[in-house]
């Protein structure tokens, strides 16, 4: 090999470690943010996207499961009684959802496409714990809402008592669930409101979802972006109704955001707390991280809500402005009376599942459980894509005397449990193993950095290393040539480098010129044993050079 080959090849290996190290580094510090900006432009909603099929139209069923809570006994329910209301769950009542996105307008100018929501409700007789036709017994929230409108003015208290007497109204109604859900039931005083105010009352009918099934106007219009300048933001709403702020909360409860439900900010990690927006609650509701789940095959990250979720400011100062009017009840629900035209309603957890203990106290047959009544959301942390969810909210009535009207007088303070839903909703094998290739790609992405950073190092490292092992290999003569620049080191070093020169020096000879003996290994090949004027050698193998061997150098 010519001198330009052994010189260029060494230096050639070192500058493509370099390259391969800084390589390196740059991936290990912007892999992720390259990939998700990969991902942004294939996945970003668009007409054409791969995702917007399964966006518009939900590619998996959906189970909608209601539960209702019947009163069973009413007629005890009066200050002294010394009897607490008790309740009994009925349900599930199993509906399969038939979801769809209507009135879809793209708005390129923000990235953004406004829509409906429209819902079909079938019952699946099969999959429930009843019939439509079961009675249920619970609180008769129109006569209790009507009374509270009324109880500033004298007139307007003797109207209601009159109206109470003429069409027995009662604290309790009984209906059948067809009429408490989806179909509705007539009540006297809508119709009397419809005369008297209609602009007061949106409704002919009485239920729960009441106008819910095929209707594209329940949910509002909601706007999000697309994710079409940063993914990040896909899935994430900008307005609901045209509002970037309901009112119906102070301040920044009040403000629009978080998910809509089928996408959620990409990368995230433990310490991250997601947002879903309720429409129907006029606010969002903040997940946080509990634990790292599995489904099928992949990690993903199991956000839930806990306690934050549900305060109003008695446990975290920041949820303060969900209280309404002043008025703060202990923690565990949410008062959105301003998102139902003020009625006394608030939302929970299912059974009062991570609430104040008080509202368990005061009733009879609650039973909260975790397994049973958490909501949460599983997410693949790399994709911000649901794998699983479930849980839900429970609407409660809450229950107060008012003074002039005598059906309500002597009633107690209390929360009346009325019914809660949960849809529940598990991904496929076949998608499951679509969105793992999202975290293989990140995996395989780390791999490659970490094969750069080891090839780097090797290539870099290579050549020295290689040198240094060929002159511990080498023999005394060659190792005394490269060291022989120490000698002239020892010798004319300063004052300061004397200690180290020192460290060669032998002795001086008579003309005062100093004699540098340097201490070498030399091999007997021939015996093994060796002795040198008139010393024997301490070892078999090597032999101390001498001042008068030909291999030192002298000055």
């Amino acid at each position: 090999m010519s001198s330009w080959a052994r010189h260029c090849v060494p230096l050639g290996f070192v500058l493509l470690g370099i390259c391969c190290i800084a390589s390196g580094f740059y991936l290990f510090r912007n892999w992720i943010d390259m990939f998700t900006r990969m991902r942004g432009q294939e996945m970003a909603l668009s007409p054409k996207s791969r995702s917007f099929e399964g966006w518009k139209v939900s590619p998996l069923p959906l189970n909608f499961d209601i539960y209702l809570f019947n009163w069973t006994n009413p007629d005890d329910f009066y200050v002294g009684s010394g009897k607490k209301p008790r309740f009994e769950q009925l349900g599930p009542y199993r509906f399969r959802e038939k979801p769809d996105k209507v009135d879809i307008k793209w708005h390129n100018h923000n990235a953004s496409v406004s829509f409906r929501k429209k819902s079909w409700f079938y019952f699946d007789a099969a999959g429930s714990n009843g019939s439509l036709l079961d009675k249920v017994t619970t609180v008769n929230t129109v006569a209790h809402s009507a009374a509270r409108r009324a109880a500033d003015n004298w007139l307007a208290r003797g109207s209601i008592n009159i109206a109470n007497k003429i069409y027995g109204q009662e604290v309790t109604i009984t209906r059948t669930v067809d009429e408490m859900l989806f179909r509705g039931y007539e009540h006297p005083f809508i119709n009397v409101g419809k005369l008297l105010s209609p602009q007061d009352v949106p409704f002919k009918r009485v239920g729960f979802h009441y106008s819910r099934n095929g209707s594209s106007a329940f949910d509002g219009d909601i706007n999000m972006f697309t994710g079409a300048d940063d993914i990040a933001k896909m899935g994430q709403i900008h307005t609901w109704n045209n509002l970037t702020h309901t009112g119906a909360f102070e301040g920044t409860c009040g403000q629009v955001h978080g998910s809509m439900g089928e996408f959620f900010p990409p990368n995230l990690s433990t310490h991250d707390t997601v947002f879903m927006y309720m429409p129907k609650m006029c606010r969002a509701i903040p997940l946080d991280y509990v634990e790292t789940v599995s489904v099928h095959g992949v990690t993903a990250y199991k956000f839930s809500g806990t306690k934050h979720a549900v305060d109003n400011g008695t446990l975290y100062p920041d949820t303060s402005c969900y209280c309404v009017n002043g008025k703060c009840m202990p923690a565990g629900v949410i008062n959105i009376g301003p998102c139902a035209f003020n009625a006394s309603v608030y939302m929970s957890f299912p059974h009062f599942y991570m609430a104040d203990p008080s509202y368990l106290d005061a009733i009879e047959g609650m039973r909260p459980e975790r397994e049973k009544h958490e909501f949460f959301m599983t997410l693949e942390p790399n994709a911000g894509v649901p794998m699983d969810v479930g849980g839900g909210f429970q609407a409660n009535y809450y229950m107060e005397p008012i003074s002039g009207i005598s059906v309500y007088e002597n009633v107690p303070r209390v929360m009346i449990p009325m019914m809660w839903c949960e849809e529940r909703v598990r991904v496929s094998e076949e998608i499951a193993a679509d969105i793992a290739l999202v975290p293989l790609i990140v995996l395989l992405g780390q791999i490659v950095t970490g094969i750069l950073l080891a090839g780097g190092l090797i290539c870099t490292c290579w050549y020295p290393t290689r040198q240094v092992t060929h002159f511990c290999h080498s023999d005394p003569k060659t190792k005394a040539n490269v060291l022989r620049p120490l000698n002239v080191f020892g010798v004319n070093s300063s004052a300061a480098t004397a200690p180290v020169a020192q460290l060669f020096r032998n002795n001086i000879s008579s003309s005062g010129n100093e004699r540098v003996g340097v201490r070498l290994l030399d091999y007997n090949r021939d015996s093994g044993v060796r002795e040198e004027s008139g010393i024997t050698e301490s070892s078999h193998r090597e032999r101390l050079i001498s001042q008068h061997s030909p291999d030192v150098i002298v000055r």
